[in-house]
This record gives structure tokens, C-alpha cells and sequence, in this order.
């Protein structure tokens, strides 16, 4: 087969490998002006589209609520007499490992404290409420609203439609332009590698961390390569063995290890007081949603701290949206929009404020018996670990959160590979296991090219530079989601219409 025909064959694989390849030449052979251009270009994103991103959350959010409360909630995604493929718990398991996932603990206790340090908002509420409000606003119905916007319009392609799996088909009711949908299907092809590499990089950043931190040593490069390595393998083991036997027993591994923790450090911690600081964040948060979400009056914590904070976030959220929506429409087959929506809006954000309520109100509660804090929870990496410290069998929770941190990882990369076959196999919802194994092989290549060019270049910060560059793709996406919802009422509408005709 000719190099021409191949590409023809395979356009959404080929052209993104391609692509990913020019763009480590790039990295290496220019690493310092890769960084500043991806500097300069990410604070362009947040300074001109910030706002806008606030109301495309905000939009989404209210967006979802009014679809899943209408008449069309009522609609399954597939045929009337399809069953869901997956038990509820089972689905939730794998929609908040794919959509959160190692996430929750590098930030479980760092984020909470630095906004009670540094209070964002002054509102009249205590320092400590609104440090828990403000982390529930950057980790909740928004973020979920956008993977959900996702999930929804891709999931009722697919399912209702019969439409392929791609990015594309959301909107093939407007435009089946070959060169429209295949630069859509490879920009959503670039980004999730994008975002899967810098979230690998992370993970494994923070578990050798874990381990320096635990054994007082000095785990260096080697390391996080081979525990990268082994996160690539035990995910390419999972995803070949497919969602039933692989992805979903890891999810659900991972919720079970998760809530062991939580329940661990909430029942050692004054529950009493974790409840009422969880009750009244969480009340304050839905009262203030809308003018937290529009940083209106005295919400508005400025336009610095929103450009590093809540304009950074957003702008990651969209990123990782359409790989994460379109994994959780995968498994969302057999149930109506509304429980889709609803499901994937409140229950994991829900979850998410309690953890949230549990290491912050704990973590704040140690501060005030210290009487002083000299950034102890400072570190993103290590924070985690000196919490524990705090706590009875610390070296236990440790290992423990060591596990979960790489059996998180794992989920993240199978559910990426899963979702970058699907794109490369032409929309499959079942793609081929060369697929999966190219992509399993490619992301651990491409994270460890990346772990090693950061090694060489202590100057430069390759992984920020990349979750930087996520900042930068996430912007068509952003535009590309009002197009996409509006196709999709359309369509919806429409169905109705012929329906009831």
C-alpha cells in the first residue's frame, strides 16, 4: 500500500501521528522558544477568551439542567428497549476515574489550604468556607458539565443516531466535508495525547515524590521511567482485555480504595465538623453558583488570580472534555438523557466536594493546632503525604495512596487508549487491538521522551509546557461546543418531530 493510500485509508492515524512526531522534532531541536511560544500563547487564551470561558461554563451547566428536565430527557440513548451495558456503580466508577481520577489527590489537601491562605473571594463567609467553596467551584458542576456536554451530544450520535464515535459526527447534520470533520477528529486525536502525556508526567512526577518523601531517598529519572513503564503496561493489559474485564474492574478498584481513605481520615478527623463545613460550603456554592461562575461583584476575585486559577482550569476541563465525553458516552449506552446528565453532573461532583471537605477541614483543623503554617501543604507533589503523616498507620495510607496513584494513572491511559482507537479506527465504539496496541505503545514512547527531554533541561518545565498547550487547543473546543450544542437541538427536535409524525 502506497504512503498515499494508507493515508487515505487511515487520515485521523496517520496525519496525528504525524503530526506528533513533528512536534517532538520541534521540542527537542528548540526546546527554550517551544516553551516561551506555548507561554506566550496559553496567557493570549486566558487574557482575550477568560470571560468567555466563564459563560460557556456557566452555559453548559444550565445548558445540561434544561435538556435533562425537558421533554427530551425522557429519551434513551439507543433504541427504547436497550438496557444499560454497565451496572450504575460500575458506571460511575469508570466516568470518575476517567474524568478526575489522580487529580482528586494531588490537590486533596494543597488546593484547600492554599485557598484558605490566599481567600480568593471576601464574602463575609470564614476563610475556611470559602477556601472549600471556591475548590467545589473549580472541581464541579462545571468541569462535569463540560465532559457531560460532551458525553450527551456524542453519546445520542452514536447510540440514537448510528452514527460513528468520532468527534466529527456531532456535527454531521451540518457539514460532512472531509477536511472539516478529519481536522476535527485529529485536533481531538492531538489534544488527548497532549493531556494524557502531561497527566502520566505528573502522576509519576508525584508517585516518585511519594516514594523520596516515604523512604527519605533520592529516586530519580530511572524511576519515574520504569514506573511509567509499568503504568503504560498494566494499561495496555486492561484496555485489551476490553471495558468489561479490564477498564471497568480498575475503575471500580479504584472507587473502593478511594472511599477506604476517605473513610479512614474522615472518621479519625472531628466528623462533626467536617459535616458542618461540608454542609455549609456546599450550600454557599449552590446560593453563589451564578455569581461565582460570572466573578460578578464581590465574587470577583481578579483578573490575575482568575487567569491563574479559574481561567486555567476551565481551559484544561475543555481539553480533556471531548476524550472524557466521549468515553463516558461509550459506556452510557441504554440510558436516558436524563439520567446521563444528572449522573454525570451531581453525583461525582458531589463526591468530589466531600473529599474535598474531609483533607481540607482536617488539613485546616492541623494548622490551628500547630498555631502557625510555614507551607507545609505547599509542595502539590508531596502535600499529600505529610497530611498523612499527621495521622495513625501513616505508613500504611501512604503505600496505599502510592497504589492508587498508579492504578488511577492506569485508568486515565486505558480510557485514553480506548477513546484514541475508537478515532483511529473510524468511529469503531469496538476498535481493533492493534489500535490499542499502537496507541498504549506511542503514549509510554512519547511520556518518556518527554520525562527524559525534562531531565536534560532543568530550565525548562516540559510538563507545564504541555498542560500550557492544552490551554491553546482548548480553545477551539470551546468554540466548537456552542456549534455543537446548537446541532444537537436541532437534531434532537427534528427526531422528536418524526417521532410524533
Amino acid at each position: 500500500m502506497t504512503h498515499l493510500a494508507h493515508i487515505k485509508k487511515y487520515p485521523v492515524l496517520t496525519l496525528s501521528i504525524g503530526i506528533l512526531l513533528l512536534f517532538a522534532v520541534v521540542v527537542f531541536v528548540d526546546p527554550a522558544g517551544f516553551y516561551n511560544t506555548i507561554a506566550q500563547a496559553s496567557l493570549w487564551v486566558r487574557t482575550w477568551f477568560g470571560t468567555f470561558y466563564l459563560y460557556l461554563g456557566l452555559g453548559c451547566v444550565l445548558f445540561m439542567l434544561v435538556v435533562a428536565f425537558s421533554r427530551f430527557g425522557k429519551q434513551k440513548l439507543g433504541c427504547p428497549e436497550d438496557r444499560p451495558e454497565f451496572s450504575r456503580w460500575a458506571w460511575i466508577a469508570m466516568l470518575y476515574s476517567a474524568g478526575m481520577g489522580a487529580g482528586i489527590l494531588l490537590r486533596a489537601v494543597q488546593e484547600p489550604v492554599f485557598m484558605q491562605q490566599n481567600p480568593p473571594i471576601q464574602t463575609g463567609a470564614s476563610a475556611e468556607t470559602i477556601a472549600l467553596e471556591y475548590t467545589f467551584y473549580q472541581w464541579g458542576f462545571t468541569a462535569w458539565a463540560f465532559y457531560g456536554l460532551f458525553a450527551l451530544i456524542i453519546g445520542y450520535s452514536l447510540f440514537t443516531k448510528k452514527r460513528s464515535a468520532l468527534m466529527s459526527a456531532s456535527i454531521q447534520s451540518i457539514t460532512q466535508r472531509k477536511t472539516v470533520t478529519h481536522s476535527i477528529d485529529i485536533l481531538a486525536t492531538v489534544t488527548t495525547v497532549f493531556g494524557l502525556v502531561g497527566a502520566v508526567g505528573l502522576g509519576t512526577t508525584q508517585i516518585n515524590g511519594g516514594l523520596n518523601h516515604i523512604t527519605q531517598g533520592d529516586f530519580g529519572l530511572w524511576t519515574t521511567i520504569g514506573i511509567t513503564g509499568c503504568i503504560a503496561l498494566l494499561a495496555f493489559l486492561s484496555v485489551w482485555k476490553g471495558m468489561h474485564k479490564g477498564i471497568k474492574r480498575i475503575s471500580t478498584l479504584n472507587i473502593w480504595i478511594t472511599l477506604a481513605i476517605l473513610i479512614y481520615v474522615f472518621v479519625q478527623s472531628d466528623m462533626v465538623a467536617v459535616v458542618s463545613a461540608f454542609a455549609k460550603a456546599v450550600s454557599r456554592y449552590l446560593k453563589e453558583f451564578i455569581p461565582l461562575s460570572l466573578a460578578l461583584g464581590d465574587y470577583n476575585p481578579g483578573e490575575a488570580f482568575l487567569t491563574d486559577w479559574t481561567y486555567y482550569y476551565w481551559a484544561f476541563w475543555i481539553a480533556w472534555a471531548p476524550f472524557t465525553g466521549i468515553f463516558i458516552a461509550r459506556i452510557s449506552r441504554g440510558r436516558s438523557i436524563r439520567e446521563l446528565v444528572l449522573g454525570v453532573l451531581i453525583i461525582p461532583a458531589m463526591g468530589t466536594f466531600f473529599w474535598f471537605s474531609v483533607f481540607g477541614d482536617s488539613a485546616f483543623t492541623l494548622i490551628e493546632q500547630w498555631g502557625s503554617y510555614n507551607n507545609e501543604f505547599g509542595n502539590v507533589f508531596s502535600s499529600i503525604f505529610v497530611f498523612f503523616e499527621q495521622y495513625p498507620l501513616a505508613s500504611v495510607l501512604n503505600i496505599i495512596t502510592l497504589i492508587l496513584l498508579v492504578s488511577f494513572l492506569v485508568t486515565s491511559v486505558d480510557s485514553a487508549v480506548f477513546v484514541l482507537s475508537m478515532f483511529t479506527d473510524n468511529g469503531n465504539p469496538e476498535p481493533k487491538r492493534r489500535y490499542r496496541l499502537i496507541w498504549s505503545v506511542g503514549i509510554a514512547l512519547f511520556a518518556i521522551a518527554m520525562l527524559i527531554l525534562g531531565n536534560a533541561r532543568p530550565d525548562i518545565d516540559v510538563l507545564q509546557a504541555l498542560q500550557k498547550l492544552l490551554i491553546i487547543t482548548s480553545l477551539p473546543f470551546a468554540l466548537f461546543m456552542v456549534v455543537m450544542a446548537g446541532v444537537f437541538l436541532w437534531d434532537i427536535r427534528k427526531r422528536k418531530s418524526e417521532i410524533g409524525n
